[in-house]
């Protein structure tokens, strides 16, 4: 007998083979019936991650934004759970997670009349079809970007924006998590890592000046970090293939700032240079252990990154890297966010928390301490090897 969960998956790619991206949600929704649902509706969430965004096809009806913070859709992407609701008609309404990875899309709505339960596995093979979808038709057109912004978006972030790989990703022995902040006005700031079998290479930098000038010297060292890792260097040799490219392509003394970390993945093992950058944070049991501050080098583009050292990670220990926006946004008073906020917040989430859910709590949460504009992008990226993360990220 035919497994109908297949039959659905096909005739939903056979269906989206020859479409544009606006006609997406139209589609969900039509072959949601094969689950059992009268109608599918598709959320994304915003840019800032404080909403989840609805999306109509073209001549449907707009409907409403919801949070994320104190709603049902909005524990659900939270969570990264199935979520059920019965009105007071008996109907059912059940929100689905749409996860790429471990990379939070947003949420699928699926309604069941009379107060049909639905299979929840079916439900969560569907939302992963829809997931892949996004990713591949966003390539396409601007129809799920456009629903992504409430606000305008500057020149210099959209280039980051194109350029940063997903924020979030797991495997069973490790979980990386990034976020930063401004999303609409980021200048300087960026982050990449690559990850293979052996080894998980992550890179944080943060580029003097802001807007387009800084936008571009940053694209310039994460190009340059790129290239040498594609080419198999090691720490050294990438630090300088960096310092060079900035060099190179910028003839006005520019730097650049930044963190380079490469990880052994069976066994734990960390190495990491330091170009004129704030050090890497070392967290085991919720405390901060170590401030892996052994020698700062001088920014790429000025001179040589520190030496290589290294440390050996117990299981479930954190690292938390981070540019200077974070610690030195300012609240009312003048009080600095400062580092003990940080560590506290991360500690404090990270135990009940998928690592998503932690960086976007800690995103909102240095935004909400700054007075006014952020003065300077702030970025953290967390990296935690053999702990709890990964099996939290699982849908």
């Amino acid at each position: 007998m035919p497994d109908e969960s297949n039959n659905l998956t096909e005739a939903l790619l056979a269906a989206a083979h020859l479409v544009v991206p606006d006609a997406i949600p139209g589609l969900i929704d039509r072959h949601a019936k094969g689950l059992g649902a009268d109608s599918a509706v598709l959320y994304l969430v915003d840019l800032d991650q404080c909403a989840l965004v609805p999306l109509s096809g073209p001549g449907e009806a707009l409907l409403q934004e919801v949070g994320i913070d104190r709603t049902l859709p909005g524990r659900c992407y939270r969570s990264l759970e199935v979520v059920d609701t019965l009105d007071e008609t008996g109907n059912r309404t059940v929100w689905v997670p749409v996860v790429d990875g471990t990379e939070r899309l947003g949420v699928l709505q699926l309604l069941f009349s009379g107060g049909a339960q639905g299979d929840r596995e079916e439900m969560r093979g569907f939302s992963g079809l829809v997931a892949q979808l996004v990713m591949t038709k966003g390539s396409y057109g601007d129809f799920f970007e456009l629903a992504r912004r409430r606000k305008d978006v500057t020149v210099a972030a959209e280039l980051l924006w194109q350029l940063l790989p997903p924020l979030t990703f797991g495997t069973e022995d490790l979980a990386i998590a990034a976020c930063f902040v401004p999303t609409g006005d980021l200048g300087g700031d960026a982050f990449d890592y690559g990850v293979g079998a052996r080894r998980a290479q992550v890179a944080v930098f943060d580029a003097m000046g802001h807007g387009l000038d800084a936008g571009l010297l940053a694209t310039t060292a994460v190009a340059g970090y790129r290239n040498s890792r594609r080419k198999g260097f090691g720490l050294p040799e990438m630090a300088e293939y960096v310092g060079d490219a900035i060099r190179c392509h910028f003839e006005d003394s520019r730097f650049v700032t930044g963190i380079l970390i490469s990880l052994d993945i069976a066994t734990g093992r960390m190495s990491w240079c330091v170009a004129g950058h704030p050090p890497p944070l070392l967290l085991r049991q919720g405390r901060v252990v170590k401030h892996l501050d052994l020698g700062v080098g001088l920014p790429f583009g000025v001179g040589p990154a520190s030496e290589v050292f290294t440390e050996q990670l117990e299981p479930g220990d954190r690292v938390l890297l981070y540019t200077d926006g974070v610690t030195e946004a300012r609240d009312a008073s003048g009080d600095l966010f400062g580092i003990d906020q940080l560590v506290n917040l991360v500690s404090r989430t990270a135990g009940d928390d998928p690592p998503p859910e932690t960086m976007r709590r800690l995103m909102h949460a240095i935004e909400d301490h700054n007075d006014g504009p952020m003065r300077d992008d702030a970025t953290v990226v967390m990296i935690e090897w053999q702990g709890v993360a990964s099996a939290r990220l699982k849908v």
